[in-house]
């Protein structure tokens, strides 16, 4: 079955099964390989993505759903304000180690920061828990969050 949607301001047509979950759509029929098979049951974060600009689980999220949403994933995230901050303060605060997680680590830190300009450390926790680092960078990230929103609030 034919379906168009918006990913990253682009719109594309894909021909599969409506229930063919979005990130095979975007990693083996779009060649998008930034977002990241984890576990393919939405527990460890690495397939995040943003719908409309909220956080959602690319692996259980079926084509069919999308409707007219917005997708924007990682390849675009600089493009956006929180995306620009948080990619940098990642940088600055030496997050990534293996760095495989890193993709949906960032897409859920910036889809917080779009709903969230100064989010407190519960806040981040919060938001962040459904994203698992085996590395363990979690202080790295929550402080990475906290520059970005830092940033954020300096650049308006």
């Amino acid at each position: 079955m034919a379906f168009t949607i918006e990913i990253n301001g682009t719109k594309r047509s894909v021909d599969v099964d409506g229930d063919t979950p979005l990130l095979w759509v975007l990693r083996d029929v779009l060649g998008m390989t930034g977002t990241k098979f984890g576990c393919g049951m939405a527990l460890c974060g690495a397939c995040t993505v943003h719908l409309d600009g909220s956080a959602v689980r690319s692996c259980i999220t079926s084509i069919d759903s999308i409707g007219e949403s917005r997708i924007t994933t990682i390849e675009a995230i600089a493009a956006t304000p929180s995306g620009e901050h948080i990619q940098k303060a990642w940088l600055d605060h030496q997050v990534p180690q293996c760095g495989y997680c890193q993709s949906g680590q960032i897409m859920s830190a910036a889809a917080l920061l779009n709903e969230k300009s100064k989010p407190s450390d519960a806040e981040i926790d919060d938001a962040m828990s459904g994203n698992i680092c085996r590395c363990g960078t979690y202080v790295r990230i929550r402080n990475a969050i906290k520059a970005a929103s830092q940033a954020q609030g300096k650049r308006g």
